[in-house]
């Protein structure tokens, strides 16, 4: 009996440990199923940035922050407001009837970004284009390289017009959608002194078939101001470093910004796992770290708004932060963590920006969880942001899946397990830096964004994700890559390469496309005031 006493007394604080755990897991697992059973929910509506449904989710993240024991670090409390656009909408005052029919404005007709905001009207002939008359384009009729941007080709006939004595320019028959037309409207493009506008195809058979046209059209255009809102809560331990916690909390709404993966299916997109998964995780790490002993880094946990639309938020707050950015240690970016598959395993970005970071990894990833590393320090997600400000990073995913950008990437799929296991790497990670103090930070070669375009190639710049105006920004170039080499800088705009003119990133990976490994092309900049043309090889 003695001895068994003996051995009952030498378990007893492992099995006491051991039901705390438990304990604590069953807590964790508990508060992550809510948080992402709310934030997934109908009621928040996908959380578009810019949305009510993106302010219900913003507060319900602020208050779990503070009832986390957070201190406020927005400029709000808790929130801080960022702008996403500075756009245009169709004024309700535009219009456009035909004959006796009154066509609907961003379906059925649409004004071209260059239009001048004017009303004109007049008795039109088919096939007939008189001075001081509309005139109509029938697209069909133009000569057009597959290369060609059709914007341009629109706004170069329309100017052409103009100049011939057009009073107004109606283009049909274009192969275009109304989504695709309805992005142009973001652009910035000197206006023509014409109003000009696109019909769809429904519109271009009537066209088609008339012969005498009655039309009166009106262009006016109303600002689009578009705001986001981050999340920021703050534990200052009066450590003269900064651990950074970020998520991104924001969806896709309806599929109005035309980021579905099911483009007509005009559904709540719930982004369970894109990213209410992260953002749960983040809330209960916050609550875990708070509670602990790990006090030598002061910590920001960042719930992110505009990822989806481009980086918008982190990119905001890595140049607004109340707390200066130069503090930062490292920041951890988890983003869509809630489908842990053991045959796919966790995916780990960016170990190549600090050297801490293999050994750190080594330690701290289970040997039952199969990782995939990769050492970029860019990427579509939000820790992008914070490496351009040389900060080291570390991105966790479990990976892609059929339900992505989705209505069906709902809370029942979240794998809560998978994702406990992969908040705890991260909780272990966090414990194993605490005596380190700053890391290093090291560069990484870039990597492209999430896009449809197969290409083989990179030109070797990061493009500025929130550029609202044609070209492509450029936020980084990339050592010893076709860029650097060629002389372009970090805030050149890319507006050629080759012989593609480049509106938006999709014109540039359109482009990119095209090359292949050894190629020798041209890439024209705007630099400041002037235009710059260098030479490059692929």
């Amino acid at each position: 009996m003695k001895h068994i006493a003996c051995l009952l007394a030498l378990l007893l604080p492992f099995t006491t440990q051991l039901y705390a755990q438990k304990k604590a897991d069953r807590k964790t697992l508990g508060n992550l199923q809510t948080h992402i059973t709310f934030l997934a929910s109908d009621k928040l509506e996908g959380r578009r940035t810019g949305t009510p449904g993106e302010l219900l989710a913003a507060e319900y993240i602020a208050s779990q922050m503070k009832l986390a024991g957070l201190t406020p670090a927005g400029d709000s409390g808790f929130l801080q407001v960022f702008p996403v656009s500075e756009g245009r909408i169709i004024a309700s005052s535009s219009f456009l009837h035909v004959n006796k029919l009154t066509l609907r404005a961003g379906e059925q007709f649409i004004p071209l970004p260059f239009s001048a905001q004017k009303h004109v009207k007049g008795d039109v002939l088919a096939d007939v284009n008189e001075p001081d008359n509309i005139w109509l384009f029938n697209v069909k009729d133009f000569e057009m390289s597959p290369h060609a941007d059709p914007l341009e080709i629109y706004r170069q006939n329309a100017r052409e017009a103009a100049k011939a004595g057009a009073t107004g320019v109606i283009f049909y028959n274009g192969t275009e959608t109304e989504e695709e037309v309805k992005k142009w409207m973001s652009l910035s493009v000197a206006p023509l002194t014409i109003p000009v506008m696109w019909v769809n195809s429904e519109m271009s058979k009537v066209l088609d078939d008339a012969e005498d046209l009655l039309i009166d059209m009106r262009v006016d255009f109303a600002a689009d101001r578009r705001t986001g809102i981050n999340v920021v809560g703050h534990i200052d331990n009066k450590a003269p470093h900064t651990i950074v916690i970020g998520a991104h909390f924001d969806h896709l709404g309806y599929g109005e910004d035309h980021n579905s993966m099911a483009p007509n299916d005009k559904t709540i997109h719930h982004g369970a796992d894109d990213n209410a998964s992260g953002t749960a995780a983040l809330l209960e790490l916050a609550r875990q770290l708070k509670a602990s002993h790990l006090q030598n880094y002061n910590y920001l946990f960042v719930a992110f708004s505009g990822e989806e639309l481009g980086l918008f938020g982190s990119k905001y707050f890595t140049d607004h932060s109340a707390v200066p950015a130069a503090s930062f240690n490292y920041m951890i970016n988890m983003d869509m963590i809630g489908r842990l598959d053991p045959a796919k395993g966790l995916e780990v970005g960016g170990i190549g920006t600090s050297p801490e970071w293999p050994a750190l990894l080594k330690q701290s990833v289970p040997a039952d969880i199969r990782t995939t590393y990769d050492s970029s320090g860019t990427g579509p997600s939000d820790h992008t942001s914070f490496y351009l400000k040389n900060v080291p990073v570390l991105f966790f995913f479990t990976g892609t899946h059929s339900d992505y950008h989705k209505p069906s990437d709902e809370a029942t799929k979240i794998n809560y397990e998978g994702e406990l296991a992969v908040m705890k790497v991260v909780y272990t990670l966090v414990e194993k830096t605490n005596d380190m103090g700053k890391l290093a930070f090291t560069k990484t070669r870039d990597k492209q964004t999430r896009t449809n375009t197969r290409f083989t190639v990179t030109l070797g710049i990061m493009p500025d994700y929130t550029w609202q105006k044609p070209g492509v920004r450029v936020d980084g170039v990339s050592d010893n890559k076709p860029a650097s080499k060629a002389g372009v800088l970090t805030n050149d705009v890319i507006v050629e390469l080759g012989t593609h003119t480049i509106v938006n990133l999709e014109d540039y990976m359109q482009a990119l496309a095209s090359f292949k490994k050894g190629d020798k092309t041209t890439v024209k900049v705007r630099r400041e005031d002037a235009e710059k043309v260098f030479d490059i090889q692929f």
